[in-house]
């Protein structure tokens, strides 16, 4: 579909990139979404023996089976992933010919290079300043990967870094909207990246209790709004998507896959870990407003829906309360466990895909719903849903909150 039926003073996602769990691009992540395949496995690492969870979501196509060699060997895991989302997600847009200071870059992360800073004080500690790699700090820098994007791109209309834990991914595609409307950007690369399997974060989520304990059966781990959901699944991934202002992507005879309305970002203000429904509830009830829709507008909800008990059961109270209970709701993250900063990116992507497709994912291992959700969850098979507009939510440790709105182009 033509970018031009959309509004020419709108904004528009004309192109979409992912590395995930499920799949090294968008088109296999969305496949196994569809099919409902999980990317949740055991983790076969010595480290791992030693913690109470030894189960995540690990990317399905190692990036250095993509990358340069030499290139990847400078970059820590988290950029490398954005790298290969954004190319796809460039790729995809056809590439735009864009007065490089109309382009800008916003990538999201919760942790940065957590798997350099970790690795090289380990080399500091075992064998000293000397043996400590030149390229750590770019490499830990959780500004590195949306600095590794725009010189990739050549853009020079600004790299910004939203970190707000798991809501990162998701505020940058609403910054990116700012950046358009403000009129600073013409396009904009936004999205979301993360890579931090490794012993510490997981062992202080297993502390906190927020982890589930399935390891015998890592596929049905992740179970968002199940009555026996027990925690998370850390994930690994990124997911990018080019954004256009309708004008700009109509010149040049671009494809929308949808629009993006709408958005908002709000705090809490309440506790450091724990979600809080009056943030949330201002998130998405902003979102619609931005957009100048009301909540009978909305068709589908992709749910932050971690798989904690508590988290849960919040958001779902919230959506209600928001936006009402005939949505269709769907949870992809009981596929590919919790992505952290990518989290709310990839998410977008799939709600991108669920508008302009027709089509939306079950929630996985959605077994035994939670009597206490009241809301329209998608079970068991994928739903033809045609909506007119969905809202895609991300919340994070911290009390961010992002609600993102999206419109079919039809």
């Amino acid at each position: 579909m033509s970018a031009g039926s959309a509004e020419a003073d709108g904004v528009v996602v004309t192109g979409l990139g992912a590395t995930t769990p499920l799949g090294g691009d968008t088109a296999s992540t969305w496949s196994a979404m569809l099919a409902g395949r999980s990317g949740i496995g055991r983790i076969e690492e010595d480290w791992a023996e030693s913690l109470p969870v030894r189960i995540a979501g690990r990317l399905a196509v190692e990036p250095t089976d993509v990358l340069d060699r030499v290139q990847a060997r400078r970059m820590d895991r988290c950029e490398q992933v954005a790298l290969i989302a954004a190319r796809e997600a460039w790729a995809d847009a056809g590439r735009p010919e864009v007065d490089p200071e109309r382009l800008a870059v916003v990538i999201g992360t919760g942790t940065g290079g957590a798997l350099t800073l970790l690795g090289q004080d380990d080399v500091l500690e075992a064998s000293g300043v000397r043996k400590v790699s030149p390229h750590t700090v770019p490499m830990l820098m959780a500004n590195g990967p949306a600095a590794w994007v725009s010189i990739e791109l050549g853009a020079k209309g600004g790299a910004h870094t939203p970190v707000s834990a798991c809501a990162s991914g998701a505020e940058a595609l609403a910054q990116g909207l700012d950046l358009i409307r403000l009129g600073r950007a013409d396009v904009v690369v936004a999205g979301g990246t993360e890579a931090c399997v490794c012993p510490l974060p997981m062992a202080g989520f297993a502390q906190a209790r927020a982890h589930s304990t399935r390891n015998d059966e890592p596929t049905r781990a992740s179970r968002p709004f199940d009555r026996d959901r027990d925690g998370f699944v850390i994930g690994e991934g990124a997911a990018v998507v080019v954004l256009e202002r309708a004008s700009f992507a109509a010149a040049r005879s671009a494809r929308a896959h949808a629009g993006l309305a709408g958005a908002a970002v709000t705090s809490d203000a309440y506790h450091i870990t724990a979600a809080h429904a009056e943030g949330q509830v201002r998130a998405m009830r902003g979102a619609l407003a931005d957009a100048g829709l009301s909540a009978r507008d909305v068709g589908l909800v992709h749910a932050h829906a971690t798989s904690t008990p508590l988290g849960d059961l919040t958001e779902a109270r919230s959506v209600a309360e928001a936006i009402g209970t005939h949505p269709a709701v769907t949870a992809t993250k009981s596929m590919t466990g919790h992505l952290f900063g990518a989290a709310g990116a990839l998410g977008a992507v799939a709600t991108v895909l669920a508008l302009r497709e027709g089509v939306v994912p079950a929630t996985a291992n959605l077994d035994a719903p939670d009597p206490e959700v009241a809301l329209d969850v998608v079970a068991g098979e994928a739903r033809a849903v045609r909506a007119r507009a969905a809202v895609a939510n991300a919340f994070g440790f911290g009390g961010h909150n992002a609600s993102l709105v999206f419109t079919a182009v039809r």
